[in-house]
């Protein structure tokens, strides 16, 4: 007869492998973000031709913001591109690639050379999720203030899926109450689930639990959601929908689409003048 301590060896055996299994499947399944995050959301000046702040860039990863990682693999997008002034640009050819983690990143300069809201988009090639048994494919934009020059924050790219901005997506304070429409060819999606993550790209907030990670909210009957900007700095709205469509896997095989609509929105907190200012 066997002594119970190897009974008890093998039973804390099993318990650690099960434990790595439930952590890897729980990890396995976070909420995947399509990351642009551009040098600043607003780029201020009094005289275009001799800003300073007229170069920067903008930054594609593709990951989980809250978790700070992992990274998956971002191959070339399928469509870059900046909407000023009514005016669509083609910026794919501007993409630089990168390491990062031995995974691909992508970065992107930009001159600004007129006023007006810029608005940055990207729509990346699908990606396998073999957890989920689904292609994903996020359609990401982000708006930039250029030099207080335009109006145009909410008007559409005309992504498959997008969120409509219902507040002015920059220039906001934190605690500011974001509000969005989610549109799928240019109709309100009712009740379609948002999820909501904060770039923890320093890791500078502690998550208790997985649930922490990602916020989730729906849409009301008109497709309109709400969330507050409860931290300074950026914040991700990820709107899911089931493409109408298949694409074939890895492995050829049809597999179900999640299709989203992605905004990034920035969060400043306030800062008290000084007595004497």
């Amino acid at each position: 007869m066997k002594p119970i301590g190897y009974f008890l060896l093998n039973f804390i055996k099993s318990l650690s492998a099960f434990s790595f299994f439930f952590a890897f499947s729980i990890a396995a399944v976070k909420a995947h973000f399509q990351e642009l995050i551009p040098t600043n959301d607003i780029v201020a000046q009094e005289n275009v031709s001799t800003s300073k702040d007229q170069q920067f860039s903008l930054s594609l990863r593709f990951t989980h913001p809250m978790d700070n990682g992992p990274l998956m693999e971002m191959v070339k997008p399928a469509r870059f591109g900046v909407l000023i002034n009514g005016k669509t640009h083609d910026l794919l050819t501007s993409l630089i690639p990168n390491k990062q983690g031995g995974k691909t990143i992508w970065s992107a300069p930009y001159k600004l050379r007129e006023p007006g809201d810029h608005i940055f988009y990207v729509s990346p090639q699908p990606y396998w999720e073999a957890s989920e048994k689904k292609m994903i494919v996020h359609h990401t934009k982000v708006v930039v203030d250029g030099f207080h020059g335009g109006d145009g924050w909410d008007k559409l790219v005309g992504l498959p899926v997008e969120i409509e901005p219902l507040t002015r997506p920059y220039g906001l304070w934190t605690n500011s109450l974001f509000r969005g429409r989610v549109l799928r060819n240019g109709t309100p999606v009712a009740f379609a689930t948002v999820e909501v993550e904060y770039r923890n790209d320093k890791g500078q907030v502690q998550i208790p639990f997985s649930p922490y990670s990602t916020q989730e909210i729906k849409t009301d009957a008109q497709g309109v959601f709400s969330f507050p900007l409860l931290k300074a700095g950026w914040w991700g709205f990820a709107a899911l929908t089931d493409a109408p469509f298949k694409l074939p896997n890895p492995d050829g095989e049809l597999s179900t689409v999640e299709e989203a609509g992605l905004i990034w929105v920035f969060a400043r907190d306030m800062v008290l003048k000084k007595r004497g200012d």
